[in-house]
């Protein structure tokens, strides 16, 4: 059975997805029916991470995740886990990383990231800091660079 729950952010609603044990799916916009998920361990370790993350804190910990993809998207998602809090990372530094050659596989793998904010897509940039490729909007992967940096952006600019 699969838990869902809604989390309030200041980018609107992201529904969280659990298998009961970990986080299976963050995503920004979900509109699923929520099934009772307050006694759910992951969904409570996700939203407390979240609350901490949003406030512009560096949350310090990971809840459970379980991240279903290929073994090169596993690699990829792994990379993503390992840039720190408040920088970037290219799609083709990202690539030389994991033995690829294609930024644009590396781009692919990233696009395909079921837990968005927490597995930090959001950090993956374009040549030159380019902010290119979110799934949830260019305006959305600015904020959470922004508050990231410590330059929390006004809430009324945020993508809803």
């Amino acid at each position: 059975m699969l838990f869902t729950a809604q989390y309030e952010s200041p980018l609107g609603t992201i529904g969280l997805v659990s298998d009961g044990v970990a986080l299976t799916g963050l995503r920004f916009g979900v509109g699923e029916e929520a099934v009772p998920a307050a006694d759910v361990p992951a969904i409570a370790d996700a939203c407390r991470w979240l609350d901490l993350y949003f406030s512009g804190l560096q949350p310090g910990f990971l809840p459970p995740l379980n991240l279903v993809g290929t073994a090169f998207q596993q690699r990829v998602w792994k990379a993503l886990m390992e840039i720190p809090y408040g920088a970037t990372a290219t799609y083709g530094a990202i690539a030389r990383h994991v033995g690829c050659r294609s930024a644009q596989a590396v781009g692919q793998a990233v696009g395909s990231n079921p837990v968005a904010v927490i597995v930090p897509c959001h950090r993956v940039v374009g040549s030159g800091g380019a902010l290119t490729g979110y799934a949830y909007g260019v305006e959305r992967k600015e904020y959470l660079l922004q508050l990231e940096a410590g330059r929390h952006a006004s809430a009324a600019t945020a993508s809803r």
